[in-house]
Formats: C-alpha cells, structure tokens, sequence
C-alpha cells in the first residue's frame, strides 16, 4: 500500500491516487476538506469507547451488507478507520466492488490517531475486539495444551483447531472468531446502528449527484 503525503504546495495527494494514509494526512485532510467523511468499520462498543471526532460508524457487518447503498453516499475522499487497518481494509474492498474505488485506510487505525495528537472523543474503556480475540485464541490453546497433559491427550486437539482457524483467518484476512466475540453482551453498546442510521448520518444521493453539484 501506499501512503499518502501533502504535496510540495501543502495540498495532499488526491485520493484516488492512494489506498492507505497516515494520521498526519489524515488530519491535514480533515482542516483542507470539509467534506471529508470518515466511516469508522470497528463494532458500536469499539466506537463508543474512543472514535475520531466527527466521523460515522458503520460496523463492518453492517457495511458488508449495504455497500452498495453507502458507497452511493460516499464522495471522492472518504477514510476507513478500525483498530489497525485490518477491517477497514476489508470495508475498502467491498466498497469497491460496490463502484467507490477512491477510498483509503487510515494506517495505525484509531489508537494512531489518538497518539499523533489527532481529536478525539472517548467514553467508556473497553478491550477492542483485536485483543479480545488474542486473549480468547490464547487462552483456548493453552487449556487445550493443558487439558492434554493433565487430563487426555485428546484434548490437544483444541489447540490445533485454533492454530488452523488463525492460519485460516490470516490466509483469507477474515476472522469468525472476531465475528462471534462482536456479538456478546460486553460487546454491545448503548445504541447499535442500523442502515437507516448510518444513510441518515451520510450526505444524500442527490447532493453526491452531479446535477445537484451544478444546481
């Protein structure tokens, strides 16, 4: 991937010509584009806690199944944001088999931005679902490895199931382990969005169109 840098007149590189940016592009863009949208892939929980100011969640479930109708929303420069760039990477993917190929995937996800003194708006602390997922897949391979010595070695299979499912996982740059771990109680913020929340928080159709931009 390649990264997005201001340009020697102090304007950043198009949009179009890039997949991946940095936070200090990232904000560079939010002061030179009022129309900048951010969407924010990480689950309503993940947000909740700690999310760039003025951006819009949309979980990637959610935008998987209406990426053609936020795509349709969408202008020329609109940042993906998650955790680290893993799922918003997969967003940007969908995104543009639904038509929109000018998005881009903020590198370092959240927490970089925070760090590099981006604005931000924190809530309620919770573990992102990243490290949630390591602690489950480590957790599950060491009971597997001790069930194996203290009770029957057949219990070792616990821990080759979970050794495939993250080779698996990395292989197809999914992760059903993260899907289920989404949808526990701990998990589920206050408000969830729905799709008519989310096409609500974007600008309409008609206003992306060009004959609304001629009018």
């Amino acid at each position: 991937m390649a990264s997005a840098t201001p340009s020697s007149t102090g304007s950043a590189t198009p949009a179009s010509a890039v997949t991946a940016l940095d936070a200090e592009t990232l904000q560079a863009w939010q002061r030179e584009d009022p129309d900048l949208i951010v969407l924010d892939v990480r689950s309503a929980a993940e947000f909740e806690s700690l999310h760039i100011a003025g951006s819009v969640n949309v979980p990637l479930p959610l935008l998987k199944d209406n990426a053609d109708s936020v795509a349709t929303r969408l202008g020329a420069r609109t940042v993906l944001v998650c955790q680290s760039g893993v799922r918003a990477e997969q967003a940007r993917q969908r995104l543009g088999a639904a038509g929109l190929v000018t998005a881009t995937v903020l590198t370092g996800g959240v927490p970089g931005y925070a760090a590099a003194g981006g604005n931000v708006v924190r809530g309620r602390e919770r573990w992102d679902l990243e490290r949630q997922v390591r602690m489950a897949a480590g957790s599950l391979v060491l009971a597997g490895l001790a069930g194996g010595r203290f009770a029957s070695p057949k219990v070792r299979t616990v821990a080759g199931v979970i050794g495939a499912g993250l080779t698996f996982s990395a292989a197809t740059n999914t992760c059903a382990m993260g899907k289920a771990l989404s949808v526990m109680p701990w998990n589920k913020a206050a408000a969830e969005p729905t799709r008519d929340d989310v096409l609500a928080s974007l600008p309409s159709a008609a206003a992306k169109s060009p004959e609304a931009a001629a009018s």
